[in-house]
Parts: C-alpha cells; sequence; structure tokens
C-alpha cells in the first residue's frame, strides 16, 4: 500500500496505473475484457487513476494526450509554460511549503505541452472520462485554502487543506486533486474516516530524511520524502508527522460511477466521540 519507487530513465516516478485495454482484449488469467474494462495487473490500479511525478530540466518540453483520459497536470516546484488551446501560461512555485499551486486540466483528447524554464517537477493525474469539458487553468488565487483543527484537541490536528478541483466546482470531472499542509508533530486526515473512493497520497518533506506515519485501516506505514500510499475503499485513514519535520502531502481521489465524492466522511465509530468534544471546546 505504501511505496517509494525511483524515477525511470524517463525522468518519471510511477505511483499508480490504471490500466484500460481495447474491446476483446485478454488479461493475464485469460479473460476477454470489454471495451474501456480496467484490468487488474497494473500498479495500485485499484485506485483507477494514472498518478505519475514528473522531473523536466531546464529548457527540456514534454506533450500530453489522452485520448480516453482526462488529465490534471500540477505544478510542485520550479518554473514552467503551458501552452494549449492557443494559450501559454507561465506558472512558478518555489517549493509546495513556499507557495500555492498551478495546475491545468483538460478533458480527452485536449493537447498539452509543458516546457520548463527552470528545473521542475509535476504531478500528473488521469483517469478514463468520456465527457467533454472546457480546460481549466488554476492559479494560486483561484484554489479554496481551509484551516481545519486550529481549536480542536489543543491544536494537535491543526493544519490547512487546499481543493483545487473537486465535485463542487468540477462535477464534469471523475478526479479530486487536493494538497495538506501539515505541521510537525501533528495529525490530519483525522479524526479517523474513510469513504467507498479510492484515494492517494503523494508526500513531500521540507528536509529529506523528514517522515511521518500514514494509516490505512489497522496497518500504519512510514511515510518519507517523494513517497506514496495507496488508500483502499472503506478503509480509515489518518497521518502524523514526525516533531521537527514539516509534512506535505497532495491528495487524489477517483470517482466512483454513481457515488462521487462529495466530502463524504464516515466516521470510525470509536472515535466519533472527537467531533461532539470538539463542538463544545
Amino acid at each position: 500500500m505504501y511505496r517509494n519507487p525511483d524515477f525511470n530513465e524517463n525522468g518519471e516516478k510511477i505511483l499508480c496505473e490504471e490500466k484500460i485495454y481495447p474491446r476483446q482484449a485478454v488479461s493475464s488469467d485469460g479473460k476477454a475484457l470489454t471495451d474501456g474494462e480496467t484490468a487488474s495487473d497494473g500498479r495500485d490500479s485499484d485506485m483507477r487513476m494514472d498518478v505519475r511525478i514528473r522531473k523536466l530540466a531546464a529548457g527540456e518540453s514534454m506533450c500530453l494526450c489522452a485520448p480516453e483520459k482526462e488529465t490534471a497536470v500540477m505544478l510542485l516546484a520550479g518554473r514552467v509554460t503551458f501552452a494549449f488551446e492557443n494559450r501559454v501560461e507561465t506558472a512558478a512555485r518555489r517549493s509546495v511549503f513556499l507557495d500555492k499551486p498551478y495546475c491545468l486540466h483538460c478533458c480527452r483528447g485536449k493537447e498539452i505541452k509543458i516546457t520548463a524554464q527552470e528545473d521542475a517537477r509535476l504531478l500528473i493525474q488521469q483517469t478514463t472520462n468520456p465527457r467533454v469539458f472546457d480546460t481549466v487553468f488554476y492559479t494560486p488565487d483561484s484554489c479554496v485554502l481551509q484551516e481545519f483543527g486550529k481549536e480542536q484537541w489543543d491544536g494537535t490536528a491543526h493544519r490547512q487543506v487546499l481543493t483545487v478541483f473537486d465535485y463542487d466546482n468540477a462535477p464534469y470531472s471523475n478526479m479530486v486533486l487536493g494538497e495538506v499542509f501539515h505541521k510537525p508533530g501533528c495529525w490530519s486526515s483525522y479524526p479517523p474516516h474513510y469513504h467507498p473512493q479510492p484515494e492517494l497520497y503523494y508526500y513531500e518533506f521540507d528536509k529529506p530524511q523528514g517522515f511521518g506515519v500514514g494509516f490505512v485501516g489497522d496497518e500504519c506505514f512510514k511515510v518519507e520524502n517523494q513517497g506514496c500510499l495507496a488508500i483502499t475503499p472503506m478503509k480509515a485513514h489518518q497521518q502524523v508527522a514526525a516533531p521537527g519535520y514539516r509534512m506535505y502531502y497532495a491528495w487524489l481521489i477517483r470517482h466512483l460511477e454513481g457515488d462521487p465524492w462529495r466530502k463524504t466522511r464516515i466516521e470510525v465509530p470509536e472515535h466519533a466521540w472527537l467531533l461532539d468534544c470538539a463542538k463544545t471546546e
């Protein structure tokens, strides 16, 4: 459920993969797959998304055009230009801890070209979506930043949560994308909760040796810089950062057909009292 893969020869760190096969294709067990059906042999394919981190050296370009998948490209660090639909937009971010993100989100079949003006890192999220919708270029001013936990539990779950897009502002999408800015020694995704939709966390720390712990159900994993945690549907999840290390994570959710993530939180019953406690503080 947790992994920290190396970057490959193309400068990509593959976090999870959604496998799509054409009509009459055959899976590894000999079962015929229909058009658009998801196979089970992708890397954490139950996340139902393609998610990867891409490094670009200064002057390097990359092009994206997914005929069956919507695409979101979020800048993690560096300076790049996004070229799309006869537009060129420049985005710069010193780090995930110093600046809010820029993100380009488009439907299937759209061509995107990203060129690095200086060394850069990008998060790329894709999933199957037959809908056609207008391309949106999100800026720091258009992202929603909220503060949670400041007055609760002595501030031990105080964090900032940024939403780039979700069902509220992008109901045409099959994805959700956001970020959490996590204080040293504190908790987030708290109280423990779960939901039917799969979710992926991608972590960065303000120092490369930083670490924390991510929970999926009754399992816990040491999470480190540039690692990822695949959160199985209906498994409780919460996070904690080691004292002295600021933790960041991008959170990516895949809507289910007929059951989109609409800020869905099912509280773990034995910890539900924490919410009642917080209301009286």
